[in-house]
């Protein structure tokens, strides 16, 4: 996503990420759904040779990291951290 003065709406965001996984040429992409109405799930698909796996899923999970980081105010280590404890008790299809 590139650097804009103003964030995006929800809205658009989801559509510039449909736009972006169907017209790129990645060779990994994750989305994941949350919500109050939904199911939570994750697509997550990799393009890559098996011992390419790990540093892809490595790079997906750090991207994400950042975000959230930049986003919640926490640090990095504190968003992996949470997360690291809220996986092992989720049950994702």
């Amino acid at each position: 996503m590139s650097e804009r003065e103003e964030p995006m709406e929800f809205e658009e965001v989801k559509e510039q990420a449909a736009a972006a996984v169907r017209d790129s040429d990645a060779e990994s992409v994750y989305v994941g759904l949350v919500g109050d109405n939904v199911d939570d799930e994750y697509y997550f698909a990799n393009d890559v040779d098996e011992e390419e796996l790990q540093e892809m899923a490595t790079r997906q999970l750090g991207m994400l990291a950042r975000v959230l980081s930049q986003q919640s105010g926490a640090s990095i280590d504190q968003v992996a951290q949470h997360a690291a404890e809220t996986a092992k008790k989720m049950n994702l299809r």
